[in-house]
């Protein structure tokens, strides 16, 4: 996996004005409240929602301890630690909030220690666990942390507060010395949690993803026609999910404007049925794309149709259909609608 993707920490901040701090007021109340744009907080009875490491528990007194400690330029910081779900889908669900929160603070600590502010920096977050809205998996466990960092740091060569910034020139550098500490810290933490195989798994399963996308290299099992009236090819195939788990979908290259090409494409994948079995979902891949005949509503009524039955009702189909080892051209599985 590129170690740039493994994990992203973005950082933005507000002005210490009327406009900055009501923007503030309603980013610590939005995350307070809010799991994502579309689901409410996951509250946890007698426990708190923020953190405090330093800057407060509550909104009311976050967002006074912003003020206190607010800069002539920066009201606060605000930054996200977000691990990419593809490495939170191997650490075991009941210890995912640990590891995003031991991340968080592993990152904010050794982030500022290497910047040489042995003193530390005052900080809160707070754990958002929402569900990928991403197109080619969908709905994957998304944990990640909003923290919120002051406008000034305590430093002891000058005997009290200065302001905290982060340069980003050819001399100094923090945003990428922020993307270096959060790179080492999370391969720290897979191989705490997970295991010292970690990184094979997951380079196995990314090997399996580019293999599965050889399919287009085929011909098409299907045509769609876009709001322009254009024509684009379309394949039925697999997308591993992760080690155990694997999606029915469709590959097909989408319009991926760049700033130096702007009629760009990207293949990717659209899921119809997930968490099936590997083994089960090439399955039905392959019979799909034979009983399709080309007709995409037809797929989506035979995704539908299988989507339906429990795990043994599948198992008894695919014998039905001459088990694993795929029927041969001549023979036309029962997949009657």
């Amino acid at each position: 996996m590129d170690r740039k993707q493994m994990c992203i920490a973005n950082v933005q901040y507000k002005q210490p004005s009327a406009d900055g701090a009501r923007q503030s007021k309603n980013l610590l109340r939005y995350l307070t409240y809010r799991e994502s744009r579309d689901e409410k907080a996951r509250y946890v009875a007698g426990r708190e929602r923020w953190v405090d490491c330093g800057m407060g528990g509550s909104v009311s007194d976050i967002i006074q301890r912003c003020d206190d400690l607010k800069s002539d330029h920066v009201l606060a910081f605000s930054l996200v630690v977000n691990p990419n779900p593809d490495l939170i889908a191997l650490v075991a669900p009941e210890e995912r909030e640990r590891f995003v929160g031991e991340l968080t603070e592993g990152v904010v600590d050794e982030f500022f220690e290497a910047r040489g502010l042995d003193t530390g920096v005052e900080f809160s977050y707070v754990l958002h666990h929402r569900l990928t809205d991403d197109p080619q998996a969908p709905g994957l466990h998304d944990p990640h942390t909003h923290v919120v960092l002051p406008g000034t740091v305590y430093d002891e060569e000058h005997g009290g507060r200065v302001p905290l910034f982060f340069s980003r020139n050819r001399k100094v550098n923090h945003i990428e010395l922020l993307h270096d500490v959060t790179e080492r810290a999370i391969s720290t933490q897979m191989e705490r949690y997970v295991g010292p195989d970690w990184e094979q798994r997951i380079d196995a399963l990314l090997a399996v993803r580019e293999r599965e996308q050889g399919i287009v290299n085929g011909e098409p099992h299907g045509w769609i026609h876009d709001d322009a009236g254009e024509v684009w090819p379309v394949w039925c195939g697999t997308r591993r999910t992760d080690d155990t788990t694997a999606a029915i979908g469709t590959y097909c290259w989408y319009p991926a404007p760049t700033e130096d090409d702007e009629d760009a494409l990207k293949l990717e994948f659209r899921p119809l049925l997930a968490g099936l079995p590997p083994e089960q979902a090439a399955f039905f891949a392959h019979a799909f794309a034979r009983e399709m005949a080309g007709d995409m509503d037809k797929l989506r009524d035979l995704a539908d149709l299988v989507g339906g039955l429990t795990d043994t009702e599948r198992e008894q189909l695919i014998a039905e259909m001459g088990g694993y080892e795929q029927p041969e051209p001549g023979i036309a599985p029962d997949l009657d609608l």
